[in-house]
């Protein structure tokens, strides 16, 4: 089965992409629907991102229970615990397998998350 490619993006990449049984939401960063950064801080940047999250997942038939593995970048360490109690009520039973490290991200955000989900066609 040849790969699928799911919504569009002004920069070279797919919001989505289906392999086989996998679906690979690219890194998704705070912005609203409106195009611009939202407004806030770690908490109001990481519902945002997982709603953005949601939305990629959705264009290949995925929801948040179908995620396997997240990488999650933030741009401050000091944001752990405020991001990890955020992300957990989107994740309350089973979560996925994650990777969190700190790192300067591409734009002025706290957070960008990317997201791997199974589910079988």
């Amino acid at each position: 089965m040849p790969k699928q490619c799911f919504g569009t993006s002004h920069v070279p990449l797919s919001p989505a992409v289906r392999a086989g049984d996998f679906v690979y939401v690219s890194g998704q960063v705070p912005v609203g629907s409106d195009g611009m950064v939202v407004k806030g801080g770690i908490v109001e940047q990481t519902e945002q991102v997982l709603q953005n999250i949601k939305a990629g997942l959705a264009l290949a038939g995925c929801t948040m229970d179908d995620v396997v593995k997240t990488t999650v970048w933030l741009e401050d360490a000091r944001d752990f615990g405020t991001f990890n109690t955020v992300y957990a009520r989107h994740f309350p039973k089973d979560p996925p397998a994650r990777t969190t490290v700190e790192s300067r991200l591409m734009i002025d955000i706290k957070i960008e998350v990317e997201a791997v989900a199974y589910r079988p066609l």
